[in-house]
Formats: structure tokens, C-alpha cells, sequence
């Protein structure tokens, strides 16, 4: 059973902590000391002590007091400004210069200069000075030389977007001067954005969202003509119409020269980068959107950390066409974060804070207010990746954060013109800050994909040499550097090679280059393109070459997204070749995992096979989540054979039963696009003999009404921690992954958690559990949910100087506005308060998880639960060996 967040504000009415007032001194608001205590965290450990939420009311022309941001033991949060919008605007960028003055950046507005405060002081209103350069809506700036490089992302046209020089023009140290070093055309958010100075001291990169038009590039590591949406099925773009117009390659990170004159594209397919950082190796790191609309769909993409390589693609295009990170044609995440809305990036090198913090990636998410602290570790030649909530607080819309040469953290809140302001943090604990050492020697795995990369943007006969044994390299990322950098080859070099490679994981690399080379994507062809039917049939004949049923489950899931590449691109080979091709596919129709039905349908579907009617709608059936359900029957929508009476009724039953699932803005949109495309392949005879069914309204159902329905009947068990965990010391072998899985989607679990590919946004994502949680600590969490609270999902508590009382999540601000979401188990609904109206906010210390989910779980249910959760979805572990 669920309760809504609604419900719970109810519950905690009566024991809200009185408001505090307003501070009225102009010092700066210090935070809180964390108190002692010994709770735990996850897996046992000692949970971080952190400063107290609980503040004073809201005021007008007032940014968030500390008494509401919480900050690890020893760190201390200064409100140094509250920025007057009426003058200043809302800031959303910040740098300093060589001089250590910071400027501050109105989104709508101007730039500002002033001096660090000085340790223990506000910053004084009277050193607030705007800068003299007539620029506006500068959304990313960076100091190279004695030139101030900034983006200028202008909603309101007033001048031109694009990236701009600023410099002193008389030598009396203020900047006057403005370049236009190159226009790009640009539409709200997701325009030009961060200005990142390139280790060599000779170039720089330049972030730009999806709506910054791409513009000339003289170089690009990835190959330009090749850039396409590449699926096989129609698209289906955003229901609700954003970014429908907008096809890849998506956000773009260029690198420019220091004249602005030569840009090259350095890496593609991202949503709305913000900022970008450096670390000590000289490896770029960026923070990326979600789609907030995409919430509860299986094309659903949780905001990320990404390694940006050179030439990668990372999979973003409208609608539902986002890459899912099993597509060998692009890169995964470092690390998934989940909900928010990324915008600002910095290192904590120069920091005068303990040497993980020093270290870490510090990635700012402006609707959900947080800082989290990503500490990074190398893995083959990239990174893996964990986080730390840091800097939390209830609204805090953090837009950008620096390290300052006084060795503390300054960042300020602001953007769409909410209330603004500029804080400090420091660290006062008893840890050394003694400055990190020089970094370690890059392993040879990194050094092999820098020289891979460096091969990209240029002919070289002599790189396939070192190209091509690097193509069945088992590191993913070296394989996917190294095909970029063939991309870049001669074809007639290596196609015979290509199309004659024994190494079937060579192969598939090679063949993807191939496609991606000899056939431009039909978004961009010319009327008079004729497709290369002798090189399509040569490609054809080496995959269908390939022993399907021997690759491992990785490389069938490349062969298959191979083929729908091939089949976009190329278009449709002879009639024998595709039979052969949806015979063979079919007979490995169902697979383990959904990632491969995921392609599989697709696949067959455009194929027309006619057993992928039923054997999809099985599939639909045994699913124990939406998101799997709705991704099969997107494939199905296209699907004109092989359809029977009793499939094609339960395909409609299908349909009224989704009607009340749940998801983001644009959900219900997706499921009737889907409803829509699926009705125009019924023939006469099926719309004459379903009639009935086609036109019945679905019955709509409360969420409460929708949970548990397998555990209808039961009557509910009160379990206690000690009898589960002592029953988990013995219990965890032997266990059954199919009821494990099944026990996941009954619970609930998938209606609030992610797993994998599947589930909901509302709760931490559980993929990795097993990585955090003994099965103790990890039965604790489901049975004691309030006793420690994931920071990231902790729910606040709003009340009204009317005492109306509200609980949820802050989702979104726009000026005096404050979002919250009341209900986690319906991502869409939404709450608007205005901020003048609230006495106070506070962080719930009740979490929005009831504790009675196991109650209808039988015993060896529960243990199938913990043993499916902590295997990370691997029927092979351990704990089901039998």
C-alpha cells in the first residue's frame, strides 16, 4: 500500500516545528554545527552528520537562509548576498579572475564584479559594481590570458547568442571591450552555455544545449555526415511538442581556438549541458539533463555524469528516440544521478577542504537543490563513479559553483528569476585540507584511448595498424574511440577487411563503421542519392555470417542494433536476405533480458514477422512493470502481421489497462500515440469485429487501487527486522530470480525505484544495491524507511501562513513560484505555492516509503525480494545457483 505525500503532510501537521524570523543583520548567516549522534548509514557505516534543515520564514528579496542548507560535519554555509532582483536579477554564472575579484552574471541581464568578502564578513552592497561591457545573458564565462570568454545564451534576442571576448580596451582594469567571435543561432534554455579553458593552454571548450544550432565546425572527431536519429520505426516525437523539430546530433561540446576562429566538434548527442570540468588527468566531465516529461517510460534517462571522449556520442534525440545505454552506438553514464536539472560543475582542486572533497566532481542540480560531491575512480579507460549529497536545502536552486584562490567554495542560486543569492562555504573540521599531490601517472588503459583518439579528425594509412586490434578490445570505450577514429580512414582501405574480419566483435565494430560511412542517413540525403545496393549486399552477407547463437548476449544485442542501422540506412535488402534475417532473429525471440526483447521486437516488428505478435504480447503480460509493457508495445504499433482475435483484444485490454499508469507531462500523450499508431494497422474486418472494445472509455483507477493487485486476498503479516535478517543469514541460496523479479513489481518497488531500465524516478535508484547494502541494512531500509532518509528523495514540509500544510519535492521554481510534487507515485502531479505565502519549510522526517511494504509478502517471497535486489538483476549469481 502507498500513501501519498498529501496524506503524510496531514500526519505531520500537528507536530511542525514553530517559524522562526527572519535574521535582519546584515552578517552572514553561518550554519548550524552538526550535532553528535550514531545513526547509521547505508551499508552499516556511520551516516554523515549534517547541519539542521529547519528555518525561518521566507522573505521577500531574502535568498534560502542557511538554517534550511545542510552541509557535511566540519563545513560551514555562509549566506554572503541576497541578490535584489529588481536591480541585479538572478545570477547563474560566476568566475574570478586573476585578481581574485568574482563576476557574477545576470540571466537576463548584465555582469557584476566585487572582492571576496573576507573570512567572517557579508559581502557589502556598495562593491556590487556592473561591469562596463555592454553584454547581457552571459550563461558561461572562464578567464584565459587577460580576456574574460563568455557564452551568451540571450532569451530575449537582444543581442546575438553566441561566444563573445571581453576585454580592457584603455588599461583603466575594467572590462569594455566586446568581441562577437562567432553568432550561433539559439533558443531558450538549452543553448550556448560553459567556456572550459583546454589543458593545452591553447584552446578552449565551448557547451551548447540542443537548441543551439550547430555552426560551422572546420574539424569534428565525430564524422558529420553520419549523424542521424537512426531507428528503425517511425519516430515518435514529444507529445507535448518540446524539442519535436530538433534531431541530432543534439548538444554539442566544441573545442575553439583561442582567436575563436576554429571550432571543431569535439563530442555530440547530449540534452542541455550546463557546464563542463577538468580533472587533474586532463579528462572532460559533464553533467546532463533528464527529460522531466520522459518520467515512467522505458526511454526514460535519469540525469548523468558523463566522460566526454573524444568523438562519443551519447544518445540523445527527441521524443522517445533517446539511446538507451545498451546501444553499442553510443556511450553510457559514469554515473546515472536521477531526477533534476544539472546545470553548474566544478572540481575542488584548491580547495581548502579534506582531500576527497578536493578531489571530487562537484555537479550543482538547480530544481531538486542539491551539490552533489562525485568522487571518481579510474576503471579500464574511463572512470566509474559514486555520489555524495554535499550541499542540500529546500528551495536552493544552485546554478553555478567556483573554487576560489582563498581555497573556499562560492555558489549562488538563481535563474528564472527566482530570488537570488551568493554563499560561501568552508571547512572548520579537524581534518587536514593539505593540498592533494600531483596526480597519478595515467594507466595503460587511458593511455591507449588518448592515443586512439588523437588518431580521429585526420587520414592516416599507417593508424589502422593500430586501429583495428583495438576494435574486439574488451574494453567498451577503447572499442568505441577506435571505430571513431576508422570512421576517419580511407574506406577503400578497410572495407574488404571490414567485411572479411574473423573476430565477430571486430566485426560488428567494423561493420557498424561501415554503415555509418558508406551510407549517408536518410535524414540527409539528396533527392538523386542513389543507396549503395552492392555495398548493402556485401554488408549483409558478412553479418548474416556471423553465428548468431555464439556471441555472448552483448555482442547479439550490437548485431541486432547493427541491423537496424544497416536496414535505416541502406533501406531494404532482397526479400531472401530478410527472411534469413527474421528467421534467425525470431528463433532467439524471447531473450533473457529485456534489453535484448527491447531491440528483438523492434526489429521484428519492422520485419513483420508473424510470430512477434504473440510472442510480444506474452511478453507484455509477464512484465512486472510499465516500463517494459509500454516499450514492447511502442514496437507493436507497427505490427500489421501475425495478429489473432484474442491478441488483437488483448492488445486493446492492454491499452485501457495502461490508462492508469502513471508518469511525467507527457505520459498519457506517449501511451496515446501509441493507441493511435496501433489502431491504424487494423484491418476493416478487425475494427468491425473489436468495435466494442476500441470505443470503451478506460476505468480510471487511484494509485492506491492500482498496488498490489497479485497480493489481493492475503492477510498481511507484521514481520520483524530480527526475524527477516536472521532468516536472510542462511536463506539467501537457492532462491528463485523469476519470483524475485515478480515480488519487485508486487511490492511496488518498481512504482518508485529504478532498476535497470525499468521503474519510477521517485526513490533511489536500486541497480546498485548490492554494492551499498548487506542484506541486514538493506531489510532495515524497507521495514524501517523513516530511520534514514535517502537526502536526495527526503520530501519536505511546506507550511502556509494560512496553516494549510503541504509535503512533497521541490520539481521546479519560476520567479515567487515554488513547484512541489505531493504524490510519488504520480511524477506529474504538481503543486504551485508562491513563496511570499510561506511561514516555513522544513525537511520531513518521515519518509515518503511506507513501512508496511512487505506485510503481504510471504517469507521466501521476501527472500527472492532481497536476493533479486542485491544481485543487481544477475540470474546467475550466486544466491540462485541450485
Amino acid at each position: 500500500m502507498k500513501l501519498s505525500f498529501l496524506c503524510l503532510s496531514l500526519l505531520l501537521a500537528p507536530a511542525l516545528l514553530p517559524a522562526q524570523s527572519a535574521p535582519s543583520t546584515p552578517k552572514p548567516q553561518a550554519g548550524a554545527k552538526a550535532t553528535k549522534g550514531k545513526a547509521k548509514g547505508k551499508g552499516g557505516k556511520p551516516a554523515p552528520k549534517r547541519q539542521a534543515a529547519v528555518g525561518p520564514a521566507i522573505g521577500e528579496n531574502k535568498a534560502t537562509p542557511v538554517s534550511r542548507i545542510k552541509a557535511p560535519e566540519g563545513y560551514r554555509v555562509e549566506l554572503l548576498y541576497s541578490v535584489p532582483g529588481q536591480t541585479q536579477g538572478s545570477w547563474v554564472n560566476l568566475c574570478s579572475d586573476p585578481k581574485g575579484r568574482i563576476y557574477a552574471s545576470d540571466q537576463y541581464g548584465g555582469l557584476y564584479r566585487f572582492p571576496a568578502p573576507k573570512a567572517g564578513e557579508a559581502l557589502d552592497p556598495a562593491q556590487v559594481k556592473p561591469v562596463p561591457a555592454k553584454i547581457r545573458a552571459v550563461n558561461g564565462m572562464a578567464f584565459i590570458g587577460d580576456a574574460l570568454y563568455v557564452g551568451v545564451n540571450d532569451y530575449e534576442k537582444q543581442i546575438s547568442s553566441g561566444l563573445y571576448r571581453l576585454s580592457d580596451s584603455d588599461g583603466d582594469d575594467q572590462l569594455d571591450k566586446v568581441e562577437l567571435l562567432r553568432a550561433i543561432e539559439s533558443s531558450g534554455d538549452h543553448g550556448v552555455h560553459a567556456v572550459v579553458p583546454a589543458p593545452d593552454g591553447k584552446s578552449f571548450f565551448l557547451v551548447c544545449g540542443n537548441n543551439a544550432v550547430l555552426t560551422k565546425a572546420e574539424n569534428s572527431s565525430p564524422v558529420r555526415p553520419l549523424w542521424g536519429d537512426d531507428h528503425l520505426l517511425p519516430r515518435m516525437p514529444d507529445g507535448r511538442g518540446h524539442n519535436r523539430h530538433v534531431m541530432a546530433p543534439g548538444g554539442i561540446i566544441y573545442r575553439v581556438s583561442l582567436d575563436g576562429q576554429r571550432f571543431e566538434v569535439y563530442a555530440s548527442g547530449f540534452r542541455n549541458i550546463f557546464d563542463a570540468s577538468i580533472n587533474q588527468q586532463g579528462d572532460l566531465f559533464t553533467y546532463d539533463a533528464d527529460m522531466e516529461y520522459d518520467f515512467n517510460t522505458s526511454w526514460y534517462r535519469p540525469t548523468r555524469i558523463n566522460h566526454v571522449i573524444s568523438g562519443a556520442e551519447y544518445g540523445w534525440r527527441n521524443g522517445a528516440g533517446k539511446y538507451p545505454e545498451f546501444y553499442f552506438d553510443n556511450l553510457p553514464a559514469t554515473l546515472n544521478i536521477g531526477p533534476g536539472s544539472p546545470t553548474g560543475t566544478t572540481f575542488g582542486y584548491g580547495a581548502r577542504f579534506p582531500a576527497r572533497h578536493q578531489q571530487a566532481l562537484f555537479a550543482l542540480d538547480w530544481s531538486w537543490g542539491k551539490i552533489y560531491a562525485v568522487h571518481l575512480s579510474p576503471k579500464g579507460s574511463s572512470y566509474s563513479a559514486t555520489k555524495e549529497e554535499f550541499i542540500t536545502g529546500a528551495p536552493l536552486p544552485v546554478a553555478d559553483a567556483i573554487i576560489h584562490q582563498d581555497g573556499a567554495m562560492y555558489f549562488c542560486i538563481g535563474g528564472r528569476r527566482v530570488q537570488s543569492g551568493l554563499y560561501r562555504v568552508t571547512y572548520q573540521g579537524s581534518e587536514s585540507t593539505a593540498p592533494i599531490g600531483k596526480p597519478e601517472a595515467l594507466d595503460e588503459l587511458a593511455k591507449l584511448r588518448r592515443s586512439l583518439e588523437s588518431l580521429q579528425q585526420k587520414e592516416a594509412p599507417a593508424a589502422l595498424e593500430t586501429l583495428w586490434p583495438n576494435l574486439s578490445h574488451g574494453d567498451r570505450v577503447i572499442r568505441a574511440t577506435a571505430r571513431t577514429a576508422l570512421e576517419h580512414q580511407d574506406i577503400s582501405l578497410w572495407q574488404d577487411k571490414a567485411l572479411n574480419e574473423p573476430n565477430p566483435i571486430a566485426r560488428l565494430e567494423a561493420l557498424l563503421a561501415l554503415t555509418r560511412v558508406g551510407a549517408v542517413c536518410p535524414t540527409h540525403r539528396s533527392p538523386e542519392h542513389q543507396v549503395n545496393g552492392s555495398l548493402r549486399d556485401q554488408l549483409w552477407n558478412s553479418l548474416l555470417g556471423l553465428d548468431f547463437a555464439s556471441l555472448n548476449p552483448e555482442a547479439q544485442r550490437a548485431f541486432v542494433r547493427l541491423s537496424q542501422i544497416a536496414l535505416h540506412r541502406f533501406g531494404d535488402p532482397a526479400a531472401e536476405t530478410t527472411t534469413k534475417l527474421g528467421n534467425l532473429l525470431d528463433a532467439a525471440y524471447p531473450a533473457a533480458s529485456f534489453e535484448s526483447n527491447w531491440l528483438l521486437t523492434e526489429t521484428l516488428a519492422y520485419l513483420q514477422h508473424p510470430n512477434t505478435a504473440r510472442k510480444a504480447m506474452a511478453l507484455i503480460e509477464a512484465a512486472e512493470s510499465q516500463e517494459p509493457q509500454i516499450e514492447y508495445a511502442r514496437s507493436l504499433r507497427m505490427l500489421k502481421a501475425g495478429w489473432t482475435p484474442a491478441l488483437r483484444r488483448q492488445q486493446l485490454e492492454w491499452f485501457l489497462k495502461a490508462a492508469n499508469y502513471r508518469g511525467g507531462s507527457s505520459f498519457a500523450i506517449f501511451i496515446e500515440f501509441i493507441r493511435r499508431d496501433s489502431l491504424a494497422t487494423f484491418t476493416a474486418a478487425e475494427q468491425a469485429e473489436h468495435a466494442e472494445l476500441i470505443a470503451r472509455k478506460p476505468e480510471i483507477k487511484s494509485a492506491l487501487e492500482n498496488v498490489g493487485a497479485m497480493l489481493a486476498g492475503r492477510t498481511p503479516t507484521n514481520w520483524t527486522l530480527e526475524e527477516l535478517s536472521a532468516a536472510a543469514e542462511t536463506g539467501l541460496k537457492n532462491r528463485n530470480f523469476a519470483q524475485g523479479r515478480r515480488m519487485f513489481g508486487a511490492a511496488a518497488c518498481f512504482a518508485c525505484h529504478r532498476y535497470g531500465n525499468a521503474g519510477g524516478m521517485t526513490g533511489p535508484d536500486l541497480t546498485g544495491a548490492g554494492g551499498r547494502y548487506s542484506a541486514h541494512d538493506l531489510l532495515d531500509q524497507i521495514l524501517n524507511p523513516s530511520k534514514v532518509i535517502n537526502e536526495q528523495f527526503a520530501p519536505i514540509v511546506v507550511t502556509k501562513n494560512n496553516g494549510d500544510v503541504l509535503t512533497g519535492v521541490v520539481v521546479n521554481l519560476n520567479g515567487d513560484s515554488v513547484t512541489l510534487n505531493t504524490d510519488l507515485s504520480d511524477p506529474d502531479q504538481r503543486v504551485g505555492v508562491d513563496r511570499k505565502e510561506v511561514k516555513s519549510i522544513e525537511v520531513s522526517k518521515v519518509s515518503p516509503m511506507p513501512p508496511m511494504l512487505l506485510a503481504m509478502l510471504k517469507r521466501d517471497e521476501i527472500l527472492d525480494l532481497v536476493a533479486f535486489i542485491l544481485s543487481g538483476g544477475d540470474e546467475n549469481h550466486a544466491m540462485f545457483a541450485r
